[in-house]
């Protein structure tokens, strides 16, 4: 897959790796400000229903 991707981007090597930095970016950023947040609204780790 890597490979793949590597082929598909256009430039030279140096160019690709500024956008693969940069989509890594940008996949991290997108992560911590949409996925994260939902997924803990939806599991609700406050919650417990294990009593002690």
């Amino acid at each position: 897959m890597y490979g793949a991707l590597w082929r598909v981007l256009p430039g030279p090597w140096w160019v690709r790796v500024i956008l693969l930095l940069v989509l890594a970016t940008a996949v991290v950023y997108a992560l911590f400000t949409w996925v994260f947040p939902w997924v803990d609204s939806v599991l609700n780790p406050i919650n417990v229903t294990v009593d002690q």
